[in-house]
């Protein structure tokens, strides 16, 4: 009986046939569902199934299962480094503002020239224009009428920005240090109104009413625009034997901060289109609002560099401490101020009482913005220093108040259920 032999086929395998890999005792199990899942959707019918048997050629064999192992050190690392990446940007969008201040900031210090062509251009008036204008884009009506409920808590917040954290700086000058710039410039932050969108951003994370925080941002820098020379007039400016231009400050605060926001806010009103496609990317104009603030430090620094340079870096963490340690005090000093007013207006059931308020109120009126300070600084025209020595503490300031006020929502939220379990029991 003639027995007829065949060789094994060196061809390769059908495109709807996969060869069996070499083992490997370190293979993820996710891999292997993948593998099989695509085995099942390329072999839909169960009569391909036995093909798998057929050999592969040697060339096809080594690009599919590894040969000198590239493929699969592809396969196994790609979905480490897509997490990898995908964490990496998810902290970036999330710190955006930090990482842009702090980005300027290195960048100022790197590479001088760029900065100092800009300002040359005015490219940080620029910027704080942009800046006014992105928040009067953004600012919604209705929010505003929502926060007449607590008016209240809004007057005592807008005292506490605007006439009572002011006393703070006559506490800031009797600091020694050196460059006395630094000193000076936290003394004019703390003249400073509450921050144009880190504050309503932090207490709408914490669960606060963000239209308390929102009426009290806007009309905090509306009146800072009257209050804030006099401000820096009667509290640094004499400490110092300069006289501030308190006319002209006024009228450049108008220019640079009211007139882009009433701008901003009459085209969202006026088109409602814009409006929607405002409130559809918040996200996006945030983030370039953070690129404009960003600017401010590149300029002021890159400008200031060679001084910069001859400060001790003991004496920058110093400042940065004295910033660090300004915020601590402002947040001790109205949330005794809370506690105070809610029990002489009711105790618990005061308006002082109620987290959402307290919450608004305490992040809002201990904050201090950046922008105001830097267009205030701009205007001085070195009458109380060099811009980039008064801008620089103020820079570290405001990243601290963002950083800090980020641990206090986080326990803010831990708080909650406590607080409503008790409300049920």
């Amino acid at each position: 009986m003639a027995v007829t032999l065949r060789a094994p086929s060196l061809r390769p395998t059908s495109s709807k046939t996969l060869p069996y890999p070499r083992r490997n005792p370190h293979f993820p199990a996710t891999h292997v569902g993948f593998l099989l899942r695509h085995t099942f959707t390329l072999n839909p019918s169960p009569l391909l199934l036995p093909k798998t048997h057929s050999f592969p050629s040697p060339a096809h064999r080594s690009d599919q299962v590894g040969g000198d192992g590239n493929q699969s050190r592809e396969i196994m690392g790609s979905p480490e480094a897509s997490i990898w990446m995908k964490n990496l940007l998810g902290f970036a969008l999330n710190n955006f503002l930090p990482l842009a201040l702090v980005g300027g900031v290195m960048f100022g210090l790197v590479n001088p020239s760029l900065g100092c062509l800009a300002d040359r251009y005015y490219l940080s008036k620029f910027s704080t224009f942009g800046i006014f204008i992105i928040s009067g884009l953004t600012l919604r009506s209705d929010e505003i009428g929502a926060a007449a409920e607590a008016w209240p808590v809004g007057i005592f917040g807008l005292g506490s920005i605007l006439l009572f954290t002011p006393f703070f700086s006559k506490l800031i000058l009797q600091l020694q240090l050196q460059p006395q710039e630094f000193v000076t410039g936290l003394a004019i932050f703390s003249c400073m109104p509450t921050t144009l969108s880190s504050g309503v951003a932090l207490t709408r994370l914490a669960g606060g009413n963000s239209a308390l925080a929102l009426a009290m941002t806007l009309v905090s820098s509306l009146l800072g625009i009257l209050v804030v020379p006099f401000s820096i007039s009667m509290f640094i400016a004499n400490g110092v034997g300069v006289s501030v231009p308190t006319e002209q400050l006024f009228r450049s605060l108008i220019l640079t901060l009211l007139v882009p926001l009433l701008v901003g806010k009459v085209f969202r009103e006026t088109f409602k289109g814009l409006a929607v496609f405002i409130d559809q990317n918040r996200k996006l104009l945030s983030m370039i609002s953070a690129l404009l603030l960003g600017l401010v430090p590149w300029i002021q620094v890159s400008r200031s560099r060679a001084l910069l340079l001859m400060v001790k870096p003991a004496v920058f963490l110093v400042a940065v401490g004295m910033g660090a340690l300004l915020h601590l005090i402002l947040l001790a000093f109205n949330a005794l101020s809370i506690q105070g007013l809610s029990a002489v207006s009711g105790g618990k059931k005061s308006v002082f009482a109620k987290r959402e308020n307290a919450s608004a109120l305490l992040i809002v009126a201990s904050q201090k913005t950046l922008p105001v300070m830097v267009a205030v600084v701009e205007q001085l025209g070195g009458a109380l220093g060099e811009s980039g020595l008064l801008v620089l503490p103020c820079v570290a300031a405001h990243l601290n108040q963002i950083i800090i006020d980020s641990f206090l929502v986080n326990f803010l939220l831990r708080e909650e259920p406590s607080v409503n379990k008790a409300k049920v029991a």
